[in-house]
């Protein structure tokens, strides 16, 4: 079976070849399916970089990426599009919620390009909302009526109601206070667990990232870390779980 994702000798820069930024230098890395890995690394270290790359917003200036098993660079614009709706789910720090919009609204807005039908979109975004601890009594609240973890909850149930393989998080924590970033780190671990979703979370955080089986440091561009949790019987768990 191929991995989740693989990185080929990937390298990007941004402007000319002598004078521009190089984000990323010659990364391998491989994330198998159902590994929930974090990405370590301070600001300026290329780890937003990588994830634009995985998610196909962006093209190696070398190198390959590789997303359940299709290459990605070398895919037409509609078909990155496709693999981003079917595959990908996005989850960010300012939630990316639409104001105006009911929480219901938000949820289903990715299946009007699937063409799923409004009866079965409503179905799912019920089901979808239950499943990361919110009732369905608050789809048709906005967002403005929630707190911060509730937002955050409901711009998960956006990511999962298209039944992706793969979650790429950045830095979903970021704007909570710690206690209820840490609810949303228990959901996405157990969201990874019950389904076997592929979770890529990027992260400034050391606790955060303890919640991974294994996690990756990034600096100037390289990886400079890889390291992989276990317990005395040689399973990878996540730290400190």
């Amino acid at each position: 079976m191929t991995d989740a994702i693989a990185l080929e000798g990937v390298s990007k820069r941004y402007g000319d070849e002598a004078l521009g930024l190089s984000a990323l230098s010659d990364i391998d890395l491989s994330v198998p399916h159902g590994q929930f890995l974090s990405v370590m690394g301070a600001s300026g270290s290329g780890k937003s970089t990588l994830l634009n790359l995985i998610a196909g917003l962006d093209r190696p200036s070398s190198g390959r990426v590789f997303v359940h098993g299709q290459d990605v660079g070398q895919l037409s614009d509609d078909a990155r599009s496709d693999l981003r709706l079917h595959e990908i789910g996005f989850v960010f720090q300012s939630f990316n919620l639409f104001p105006n919009f009911t929480v219901e609204e938000n949820i289903v807005w990715p299946l009007k390009f699937l063409r799923v039908s409004w009866k079965e979109a409503q179905r799912r975004a019920a089901v979808t909302l239950e499943q990361v601890g919110i009732e369905t009594t608050a789809l048709e609240r906005r967002p403005g009526e929630l707190s911060g973890g509730e937002q955050q909850r409901v711009a998960i149930a956006r990511a999962l109601v298209t039944e992706p393989r793969l979650l790429l998080a950045d830095e979903p924590t970021g704007n909570l206070d710690s206690r209820t970033g840490q609810a949303v780190l228990d959901l996405l671990l157990e969201l990874n667990r019950e389904r076997r979703l592929t979770v890529l979370l990027v992260t400034h955080s050391t606790f955060a990232a303890t919640y991974g089986h294994r996690t990756v440091e990034i600096q100037d561009g390289r990886i400079v870390n890889d390291v992989h949790a276990s317990d005395s019987q040689g399973r990878i768990v996540p730290i400190g779980r």
